[in-house]
């Protein structure tokens, strides 16, 4: 928060204001989960957001599961404990949000993804990111996006003026395999928007179970054990080892200044890109072709040519590192399927259907640990402000790209977060 100080000193310093560090520059903040789905470290993050609430103007709680099965009442449920430990906080802590206030700004959004043109029907989630968006502030509203992108994408469709009135951070990599129609519905009708693509940079902060240390796997018995309500609770996701995968979305705006990506943050740095990787495949692929890890990989394959095929339902299926994906028939016997995957190396797919006289098919592809990596003349193009994780081989953290940035800041973070959670045991 030093930033945000020495920002307000700045601006008002030499015409001898005086002013407070207070909401003039308090960050907008609304928050996409998929909190409750598959993944527990999203009420990980929660519990460390929740206990933050005075850094930021929070507007809104969106429930955003595009897989599993988040809802709105898992983020209640950590209000509920939240609002158990909110009388100790309070006493070191000024300015921390009241439950009514929490419950207030918290929706549901879309449950499952969205078919293959990106969006579907509003929902109160959309809904409210539009309504935020729109207040008359000279703040952009940060979207922090700890999941899909359907809410996203659907609110961009529904309200397209609030592009350039918000700006998204992504928690992408494994999310986007989640949502690969979302996002390539934004990428290709809003390419200006500001937007900031973490696909990798967010891992230097998952903790390292097998590092003994206070800041590691023994951060639960070090800070969180005994603190309180949302202590007690934290013991359920991951026996209490904090992975905190989205948390860096957060920390951008907790720490450095969030209009300058390039810059030092606690939720990393990163550089701009005039592209997004879209490999476009209209033929069987196999292990010789590689393209770039977090593509959006686009598979089409000839089919029948079923006119009673409803539009934008699934129709086929690809089969790709276990899981399975619905793929759409966009008329003339074109059937296509998108994927992304943050695993390296060669991948088996298959590709079925039940449609009569549709082709069985197998193949195979090759994901290469560089993103962007080479350029394609299918590429989304995207403007001056989309940023990505850093491309610097000094900036991989083990084999995560542009993963330093956010890594070396872990430990600092950590003591902080030390410090709030100790006024629980107090």
């Amino acid at each position: 928060m030093e930033r945000l100080i020495l920002l307000v000193l700045l601006i008002f310093g030499s015409i001898g204001a005086k002013v407070q560090a207070t909401d003039l520059v308090k960050p907008r903040v609304l928050i996409s989960t998929d909190i409750g789905g598959t993944d527990p470290d999203d009420n990980q993050s929660m519990a460390h957001l929740l206990m933050y609430t005075d850094c930021f103007d929070l507007e809104g709680l969106v429930s955003s599961p595009s897989y599993g099965s988040g809802n709105r009442e898992e983020i209640l449920r950590m209000i509920d404990l939240y609002e158990k430990d909110l009388p100790k906080l309070s006493k070191h802590i000024k300015g921390l949000m009241s439950p009514a206030e929490l419950r207030a700004i918290t929706k549901q959004g879309r449950k499952g993804a969205a078919p293959y043109r990106g969006f579907l029907t509003p929902t109160e989630g959309s809904r409210w990111i539009v309504e935020c968006a729109r207040r008359q502030d000279e703040r952009p509203l940060w979207v922090s996006v700890w999941g899909g992108l359907e809410d996203v994408a659907q609110a961009l469709h529904d309200a397209p003026d609030i592009a350039d009135k918000i700006r998204v951070h992504w928690i992408g990599g494994p999310n986007k395999k989640w949502s690969t129609n979302s996002y390539a519905y934004i990428v290709e009708n809003f390419p200006n928007l500001w937007m900031i693509e973490n696909n990798a940079s967010y891992r230097g902060f998952i903790t390292q179970n097998k590092v003994k240390d206070k800041y590691n796997a023994g951060y639960y018995d070090a800070y969180i054990k005994g603190a309180g309500h949302l202590g007690a609770d934290f013991i359920n996701y991951y026996k209490g080892i904090p992975k905190m995968g989205d948390t860096p979305a957060l920390l951008y705006v907790m720490n450095g200044n969030p209009d300058d990506p390039e810059g030092e943050s606690w939720g990393g740095s990163f550089e701009p890109t005039a592209r997004s990787s879209r490999p476009v495949f209209h033929r069987l692929t196999t292990a010789a072709d590689t393209v770039p890890i977090y593509s959006i990989i686009e598979f089409h394959v000839k089919g029948p040519d079923r006119s009673d095929i409803p539009a934008d339902s699934a129709c086929f299926t690809l089969t790709i590192g276990k899981q399975k994906w619905d793929g759409f028939h966009l008329g003339g016997g074109d059937y296509a399927v998108r994927h992304s995957t943050y695993y390296l190396g060669t991948l088996p797919y298959t590709i079925t259907s039940d449609i009569p006289g549709f082709p069985a098919l197998e193949g195979a592809i090759t994901i290469e640990n560089l993103w962007p990596g080479r350029e394609s003349a299918t590429d989304y193009k995207v403007g001056p402000n989309w940023y990505t994780d850093k491309s610097d081989p000094a900036l991989f953290w083990r084999n995560l790209q542009g993963a330093e940035t956010v890594y070396k800041w872990r430990q600092a973070v950590m003591e902080d977060w030390g410090k709030r959670l100790q006024y629980l045991k107090d």
